[in-house]
């Protein structure tokens, strides 16, 4: 029984994380879909309504409505794998968070070499962008 539990737990673990990434590539490129396509996904991802509910209120048939969500679900990766602004929207982040590290430590040490570190991470940023 306990490994249907962890199965379970895997499951919805899984799932949790699918809804994250769907969420966050809807934040990046979701204006990019049809305003039809952009709130039945919105309903199903971020609204966590059931495919019946969203069928009921748009009209068309639950298959439609899996469908869309699946186009735009593929539509919203093929985004992120030629533009990649999550990626570097992440990359960028671990980097200011390091420098808000070093300049904590700065601060606490009064190590001016962190300050080189510092100045290097956000030319890096600088370039990147």
């Amino acid at each position: 029984m306990s490994g249907k539990i962890k199965n379970t737990k895997e499951s919805v673990s899984e799932t949790l994380k699918e809804v994250v990434e769907l969420s966050i590539l809807y934040d990046f490129y979701g204006e990019l879909l049809g305003e039809h396509k952009k709130q039945i996904f919105e309903d199903y991802v971020l609204n966590d309504l059931s495919l019946g509910e969203i069928a009921e209120e748009a009209g068309i048939s639950r298959q439609g409505v899996y469908d869309i969500i699946k186009r735009c679900t593929k539509k919203l990766k093929e985004y992120e794998e030629k533009l990649m602004l999550v990626q570097k929207f992440h990359i960028t982040k671990a980097k200011v968070n390091q420098i808000k590290e070093l300049s904590e430590e700065m601060l606490v040490s009064n190590e001016v070499d962190h300050l080189k570190q510092i100045v290097q991470i956000t030319e890096d940023i600088l370039h990147e962008l």
